[in-house]
């Protein structure tokens, strides 16, 4: 298993392939602010493999919201209102403290209907592909704490300081390719769904480059998924944030999962020797996802289970499971934290564990866990901003979906009813 000064010493190897800032493509955004680099890929298709999956996920836009799923037909009857503990008040008075700071024009971008179908238009790339909502680096200071403040609010402590985390190693990547104003600490958009309230359903998306956030509320029940939550590089080596990292215990123990398995167990957990394997299919590889299926715009895609079942895993190994879940499910607040856990504990005979490539310490992984309840994936990746062809351990990317249309809370919608009484009578 990994030492963590190994492990620390592989995420700090990403220096060696800073990119040639003289190219045109660096030249290009260091002169760019969010909008104008929007742009580069929306009028002029750069880059065009981008360009191409973007065009793409705007098909998949137009489908109706079905929900992931693993053979195509959605499970019933797998969640349920129920009371997690969530300080709706103080959540709904962070959200009208933002809303009454907001000026007419950025309450016309931000506060959209709670069924808008724009909860789906999030994605990671830091090109600002869906510019609704406000941007947190363009509005004036008070507003842009009044955003972070509703973050705070709702998030659990330790979830809110990992998207601060990602924030700032957003940052520092901007300064690592002089690209400040596209990518910074700031560069990220929200957007509300539904009036802030304490007894109807409501929300809001957080997104931008790395980390994208769809939070869904009603009463003391809360929902956040789909996330997305990346970095490159996964460590601040430099300036005032040195010795932020992010995402190495997700690594950390879906590697010691894998090493742990006996050597039977491994081969069936390893769908794919390779990161980029001969044998996959068309499409099971891509030039910006890569191995992750479940990213921007996947909100109906059929994954069929692979790999081996956590609930015939020892007991130390399913502990393990418990625990990288817990990462995964960190955003949420203690109560909801512990509920969803016991959700997905209580489905591990139905829960599955794939792996792809090697399990050696130096190798770069994906791997994906699986079931009715929750799916969840890492995914070390090649470099986008840096120069390494091909995954390395410092650049990462994670997310977290809830299947059988329970991402942006579809599955509770349908159970809380009417929003408005539908009898009326003129007593004039």
């Amino acid at each position: 298993m990994t030492s963590a000064e190994k492990q620390e010493a592989q995420h700090s190897g990403f220096r060696q392939y800073l990119p040639d800032l003289n190219t045109p493509r660096f030249q290009t955004i260091a002169t760019n602010d969010a909008h104008g680099h929007a742009k580069e890929l929306l009028e002029h298709h750069r880059p065009p493999w981008l360009y191409g999956l973007y065009m793409h996920w705007r098909k998949l836009f137009q489908e109706p919201f079905k929900g992931i799923t693993n053979d195509g037909a959605v499970q019933p009857d797998l969640f349920e209102l129920r009371d997690e503990g969530v300080p709706i008040g103080t959540i709904v008075a962070a959200a009208q403290d933002l809303v009454s700071q907001l000026t007419p024009a950025q309450a016309a971008k931000t506060l959209l209907h709670v069924d808008s179908p724009e909860w789906r238009s999030w994605s990671n790339p830091e090109f600002l592909l869906s510019d609704k909502g406000i941007r947190l680096d363009e509005v004036p200071a008070p507003v842009r704490d009044a955003a972070l403040a509703l973050l705070r609010a709702t998030l659990s402590p330790e979830g809110y300081a990992k998207a601060i985390g990602a924030m700032r190693v957003n940052h520092f990547l901007g300064e690592l390719v002089n690209a400040p104003k596209v990518m910074n600490e700031h560069s990220y958009n929200l957007a509300l769904f539904g009036a802030p309230s304490e007894t109807a359903p409501w929300g809001f998306s957080f997104y931008g480059h790395h980390l994208c956030l769809s939070v869904f509320l009603h009463r003391t029940q809360i929902v956040v998924s789909p996330w997305f939550t990346g970095a490159e590089p996964n460590v601040i080596d430099a300036g005032p944030h040195k010795g932020t990292r992010i995402l190495h215990e997700e690594e950390r123990l879906g590697l010691e999962l894998m090493q742990g398995l006996a050597p039977g167990l491994q081969a069936q957990a390893r769908v794919y020797a390779d990161m980029k394997d001969a044998s996959m299919p068309r499409g099971r590889w891509n030039h910006d996802d890569q191995r992750h299926l479940l990213g921007a715009y996947r909100d109906n895609r059929v994954v069929p289970y692979e790999g081996v079942v956590v609930g015939e895993l020892s007991a130390a190994q399913q502990d393990i499971v418990r625990r990288i879940l817990f990462q995964y499910l960190l955003y949420l607040p203690g109560r909801a934290r512990e509920l969803r856990l016991r959700d997905c504990e209580e489905r591990f005979a139905e829960t599955y564990f794939c792996w792809i490539g090697g399990c050696g310490d130096d190798d770069p992984f994906y791997y994906r866990i699986q079931s009715p309840v929750v799916v969840v994936e890492f995914d070390h990746h090649s470099g986008v901003f840096l120069a390494n062809e091909q995954p390395a351990k410092f650049h990462i990317h994670t997310l977290l979906r809830t299947p059988n249309a329970g991402d942006y809370g579809f599955a509770l919608r349908k159970l809380i009813g009417e929003g408005v009484e539908q009898k009326y009578v003129w007593e004039g």
